[in-house]
């Protein structure tokens, strides 16, 4: 048994989980799981760069996160930074003020790694109660990442869109209008283009998504009063719905999305992009499973995901 912390860094939030990790057993224990919405990614899809208030934020996360680790005995920690992080000129000054707050070295991995944790965090409890092969998608602030696999990942991409990047780059107005929809569909689906050909999206049996942005849209879909996350974690839903939670936060305002109440505050201004490229996602998906002779009509969603890889990734090591 080892007591370990992991930490995911993202374009739009700092997620970290301590747990105890048992790989003879292959049980993994929270002790505790906690988000903080930072937006690392602040502009930086525009200038290439970390904002410093974006930096500070992010380094004051960290502190708390550490302090965490130390009152619970943590033995080992791993501190994984991903798409905003990678894109950024100045990651260096992330990386040294994250050492210096942590004392671990960051490390900004790359997006296909990126995906293969998210597959082992998600599949590690789908297995007994869903068929593979596993299409697992992360949407993520700046980039989302899709795995094909059954026991392990046999396929993966990162694509560059997430619920940051794409608000920023096409959803200023407020609900967004309609030619900022369009550009925004016609960068995704470019995405999914480039993906679908690295990825067999057409093989896939189960649809998994992961994330801030799916596990809100799954709250709504399911109609609750607050954040569940034991409501949303495995929850199954028809494809149809999960389009229509999709539709209905696209076109709301940003008074009537901070209104839900499961909304946390940081995502308020970025669901609707969430909502566009999960509903692409989801679509595309679909469309491919039919035209290899499947049927795809549900869609499965997990609050396991890249925290849990990271945690059995600390223990593997």
């Amino acid at each position: 048994m080892t007591r370990v912390a992991a930490i995911d860094c993202g374009t739009n939030s700092i997620r970290l989980l301590v747990a105890d990790v048992d790989p003879s057993a292959g049980t993994l224990t929270d002790l505790d799981r906690r988000m903080e919405v930072v937006r690392l990614g602040q502009g930086v899809d525009r200038t290439g760069r970390i904002a410093p208030e974006a930096l500070e934020r992010t380094l004051d996360a960290t502190r708390r996160y550490a302090a965490i680790c130390a009152d619970l005995g943590v033995e080992a920690v791993r501190f994984v930074a991903t798409s905003a992080s990678r894109d950024a000129e100045n990651r260096d000054e992330f990386v040294a003020g994250v050492r210096a707050a942590l004392g671990v070295e960051p490390e900004v991995i790359g997006g296909v790694e990126e995906a293969e944790l998210s597959f082992r965090g998600a599949t590690g409890v789908l297995g007994a109660t869903h068929p593979g092969p596993y299409l697992v998608v992360d949407l993520g602030g700046g980039s989302t990442e899709v795995v094909l696999g059954t026991t392990t990942p046999q396929a993966a991409y990162s694509m560059d869109v997430g619920c940051v990047r794409i608000t920023e780059r096409h959803l200023r107005s407020d609900p967004p209008a309609a030619d900022e929809i369009a550009a925004a569909e016609a960068d995704v689906r470019a995405a999914l283009d480039v993906a679908a050909q690295h990825v067999p999206l057409g093989q896939a049996v189960t649809l998994v998504g992961l994330a801030g942005s799916v596990t809100t849209i799954t709250a709504h879909a399911l109609g609750l009063p607050a954040y569940d996350p034991a409501a949303i974690d495995g929850a199954v839903l028809p494809v149809d719905a999960v389009v229509a939670a999709c539709d209905d936060l696209l076109a709301r305002d940003r008074d009537a999305r901070a209104a839900l109440g499961f909304m946390h505050p940081g995502r308020v201004d970025v669901i609707g992009a969430g909502a566009l490229v999960w509903r692409a996602v989801v679509q595309r998906v679909q469309a491919e499973v039919e035209a290899a002779g499947g049927t795809l009509t549900q869609v499965v969603t997990s609050e396991h995901d890249i925290l849990d890889g990271i945690a059995w990734s600390i223990a593997a090591r």
